[in-house]
């Protein structure tokens, strides 16, 4: 199947690494052009020499910071012209144990939000009037299986938020032909084989994915194709054992 994502304009926050780089790899793959987007300068250096490809325009961001998003979307803009695809991946991952209600700080759970929830807001804001304007656009936010089960107080707080947040975007915009929806991954290889074993058995598929597996579906909902899903979350765990959505 065609995507149709042949010369498409794609930002990628969180694109240094992880799911983020992954997802960039199949647009990029697909024919799309990609601003890649981290905080981190060495580490963008990196992920952009291994993609090694034209269609890439690597932008040091930090998405906490909104004057710093709004001149990366003008970046783009001034580089290509619009923006048809974004794609929200920056966050700082759930790694180890949670903290329980009596060890969790203020600053903690507001780092989170302010990264993750914020930082999303930010970057759909900044390109909303560009979609808007051009009557198409794509907006994909990653968030998290912690939206649909407990066991990280923060990470329910920010993931649940994420989802709010686009299906909001998603009535908003749906007018103007743009669309969004959020994806649910669970834990992603690499793991220690201790942890992933533990975790393997929370799964469908009694395995976890991989950040490819995560950036195909991804990719896939970038795509002009899927315009009439808006709005919804998809997990992408390998199934949320024991749980039940509809």
């Amino acid at each position: 199947m065609d995507l149709q994502l042949k010369g498409a304009r794609a930002i990628v926050t969180g694109g240094s690494g992880g799911i983020g780089l992954a997802v960039a790899r199949g647009l990029l793959a697909e024919g799309a052009r990609v601003a890649l987007v981290a905080r981190n300068t060495q580490r963008l250096r990196d992920a952009a020499r291994r993609l090694g490809t034209a269609d890439l325009l690597p932008i040091s961001t930090d998405t906490t910071d909104d004057t710093a998003v709004r001149a990366m979307v003008d970046a783009v803009v001034a580089e290509w012209g619009g923006v048809d695809v974004l794609v929200n991946a920056a966050a700082t991952p759930s790694g180890g144990a949670p903290a329980a209600l009596a060890d969790l700080t203020d600053r903690e759970v507001a780092a989170d939000f302010d990264t993750k929830v914020l930082g999303y807001l930010r970057c759909a804001r900044a390109v909303a009037p560009h979609m808007v304007r051009q009557g198409a656009g794509r907006i994909v936010n990653v968030s998290g299986l912690n939206a649909r089960r407990t066991g990280s107080m923060s990470g329910t707080i920010r993931n649940v938020a994420v989802a709010a947040l686009t299906a909001n975007l998603a009535d908003e915009l749906g007018p103007h032909g743009v669309s969004a929806t959020v994806v649910h991954p669970g834990p992603v290889e690499p793991k220690p084989p201790e942890v992933r074993a533990v975790l393997a058995e929370t799964t469908s598929l009694r395995r976890l994915v991989t950040a490819e597996e995560v950036a195909d579906v991804v990719v896939f909902l970038c795509s002009p194709r899927v315009a009439a899903v808006t709005g919804d979350g998809i997990s992408v765990a390998g199934g949320n054992r024991g749980a039940v959505h509809y």
